[in-house]
């Protein structure tokens, strides 16, 4: 990986397999067709990429900026921040802290494409988020143990969502929030995806687990926590990784479905960052298998 720069931009690798700093860019709606594209490429290659100083950005801004990636997408069980369309707000006053290896919202079969972070309130201290790369995880694999993931499925589940922890900390006085918190924890999606999927855009083999796998098909318990404690570790050793310390107006924008990541939770100051989620894809296997929903219940 090495630095590149077409006109005023300049992109920049944070870590040897993953993630990158482009430079010169103020993100808004009206950006360039051509910057788009570049924005787009560095994606397909670094899999995250972050943008530093873009204060101006609200969340409005953020939103329609958002838009140029795909098509809102809706959490399936957790409601928007209040005066916004589609923003997904974690306030770690409100106990929203995604200290979990995780790919966003895989407990269904569409899982969104890309995710837009924008940091609002940082702690002077901590909470760095940290990305990690699940094709170098997925190529780093001995190959007997390629050839079974190939094969292999895994249920995924929201019952155990870090969602659930927005969703509770809704004020007990607020009867729509209530009715909202009502669907959530009423609403238990269970859908089973390949354990190595074929992304769409770049054709390469990616790990699809996370903490949402509840088991592996066909496996028993005990042999599913195995099995899923060998694969994901590829997936999140430090070779696989980069660690972004955010600064306000700070934002990060990954695919969902090339990586996963992990929100450290070591701070004790007042902490919001503001997420817009964009685009889905129903993942396939390498027989072009797809994902299917098991149960909604």
């Amino acid at each position: 990986m090495t630095t590149t720069q077409t006109n005023q931009i300049k992109v920049i690798p944070v870590a040897g397999r993953i993630g990158a700093e482009i430079q010169g860019v103020q993100l808004s709606k009206d950006l360039d067709t051509s910057v788009l594209n570049e924005i787009k490429q560095a994606l397909d290659e670094y899999k995250v990429v972050f943008f530093r100083g873009q204060h101006h950005l609200d969340d409005a801004s953020q939103e329609a900026f958002a838009k140029l990636f795909g098509e809102p997408y809706a959490h399936p069980t957790v409601p928007v921040k209040d005066n916004s369309n589609y923003i997904f707000e974690l306030d770690s006053e409100q106990g929203a802290k995604a200290n979990h290896w995780h790919t966003d919202v895989t407990f269904v079969p569409e899982v969104p494409k890309y995710s837009i972070l924008r940091g609002v309130t940082i702690p002077s201290v901590g909470g760095d988020t940290v990305w990690a790369n699940t094709n170098t995880a997925y190529e780093g694999l001995p190959e007997g143990l390629k050839k079974l993931a190939d094969e292999l499925w895994a249920i995924h589940t929201n019952e155990f969502d870090y969602a659930q922890l927005v969703a509770k900390a809704i004020d007990e006085k607020d009867e729509v929030r209530q009715k909202y918190r009502a669907v959530f924890e009423s609403t238990v999606y269970k859908t089973k995806h390949p354990v190595v999927h074929v992304h769409a855009e770049t054709g390469k083999k990616h790990l699809l687990l996370g903490g949402f796998v509840g088991k592996l098909e066909g496996y028993s318990t005990s042999e599913s926590e195995k099995l899923f404690s060998i694969l994901q570790s590829y997936v999140t050793r430090l070779e696989n990784t980069v660690r972004w310390k955010w600064t306000e107006g700070d934002v990060a924008i990954w695919d969902n479905l090339a990586t996963q990541h992990y929100a450290v939770a070591d701070y004790d100051e007042h902490r919001i960052v503001r997420r817009v989620t964009v685009g889905k894809e129903i993942p396939v296997n390498k027989d072009n298998h797809q994902s299917t929903l098991i149960t909604k219940q």
